[in-house]
């Protein structure tokens, strides 16, 4: 065996790179060591590890990705396909998914999309393969975005949120069918003879959950379903809606798909000299930070959207390191938080 070298050896500098082979010179070991060194492989006894670590130390050798991949075969970085990443649950998600992969190690790259149709859809993933992702978690709240994914042919892990596309397709759900149906009961259980809805746009996964559960938790109680209104999540649609809302005596409870409609709602009630919740009660979704602070507080139903990241980032992680069963749907559950937004149906 070699001896390790004992002169002190100059770090690099910006004109001299210090690469893989000037590790392994010193060490006295080969390459292929100072790769398996680098991915951590078990082979590799314990006194020639640590005198490759000191090798590195010495010489200032930083590993690049590149090193890392030739050692591994895998690059340790994940795409991550986003749209609308402006609002609360997407923006949570990602932040959750960027934690965990932190801890586990893995670089994270994100292409926001501003369109949805399959050319930009079939664009980012090109893009996101062609820089080297093991694989791709896919914020994919619109039915479009992952028929697209999934019949791109790339035989690649992926990874969706609220709806699998295909039978091998792991998929990690906020249950928004349930907490509709919990914010709804909730609301029939104060008095309120029925319960109106302000719902998500038409194609987006977690909308027609909500649609479907509020509609269920009526059917169950006997009451009659209003006809929906569709708003675009913000709260600009929602003040528009609220305004009609607004109009109706009858009106006494409403459920709103996400908590930015929620605030515009609120705004409309209050300038039509509606009161809530003495008038009208109002339940939102997503339980944003400011949820808690508006006037009044908002009942709401709450998703932990960083639980969803981390899940996606774990069944990313099962398919690159074992074999995952196929399929796999994780759900995780909602909590209604009952703030001051809500209260009993008018005499």
């Amino acid at each position: 065996m070699a001896e390790p070298v004992r002169t002190r050896r100059r770090r690099g500098t910006a004109g001299s790179r210090v690469l893989m082979a000037d590790v392994a010179r010193l060490a006295g070991v080969s390459g292929q060591t100072v790769s398996r060194v680098l991915n951590d492989h078990p082979s590799v006894r314990e006194e020639t590890r640590e005198r490759v670590r000191a090798a590195m130390r010495e010489l200032g050798y930083r590993p690049t990705a590149s090193a890392r991949t030739l050692a591994s075969g895998r690059s340790r970085m994940l795409g991550v396909i986003s749209f609308d990443a402006t609002r609360f649950g997407p923006a949570a998600t990602l932040a959750g998914i960027n934690e965990a992969a932190q801890s586990a190690g893995y670089l994270v790259s994100t292409i926001a999309l501003t369109a949805t149709d399959q050319a930009s859809v079939a664009g980012a993933l090109d893009r996101l393969l062609g820089e080297g992702a093991d694989g791709v978690i896919a914020i994919a709240p619109q039915r479009s975005v992952g028929q697209t994914l999934v019949e791109s042919g790339h035989d690649i892990p992926l990874v969706t949120l609220d709806k699998s596309f295909g039978e091998r397709v792991p998929v990690v759900a906020g249950d928004s069918a349930s907490g509709a149906r919990q914010a709804t009961e909730h609301l029939l259980g104060l008095g309120h003879r029925t319960v109106w809805h302000i719902a998500g746009p038409a194609g987006w996964i977690a909308a027609e959950a909500r649609l479907d559960g509020w509609r269920a938790a009526l059917k169950d109680a006997g009451a009659v379903a209003p006809e929906p209104l569709f708003g675009d999540w913000s709260a600009d649609s929602g003040y528009e809606l609220g305004r009609r809302v607004a109009e109706r005596p009858e009106v006494t409870a409403v459920f709103v798909s996400n908590d930015q409609m929620a605030v515009g709602v609120l705004r409309a009630l209050h300038e039509a000299g509606r009161r809530v919740p003495e008038d009208v009660s109002v339940v939102g979704y997503d339980d944003i930070p400011e949820a808690a602070h508006l006037l009044p507080p908002l009942t709401t139903v709450r998703t932990d959207f960083a639980e969803v990241g981390r899940r996606c980032l774990a069944l990313m992680l099962d398919q690159l390191h074992q074999a995952p069963e196929p399929g796999v749907r994780v759900d995780i559950p909602t909590e209604l938080v009952v703030r001051r937004s809500t209260g009993p149906a008018p005499a």
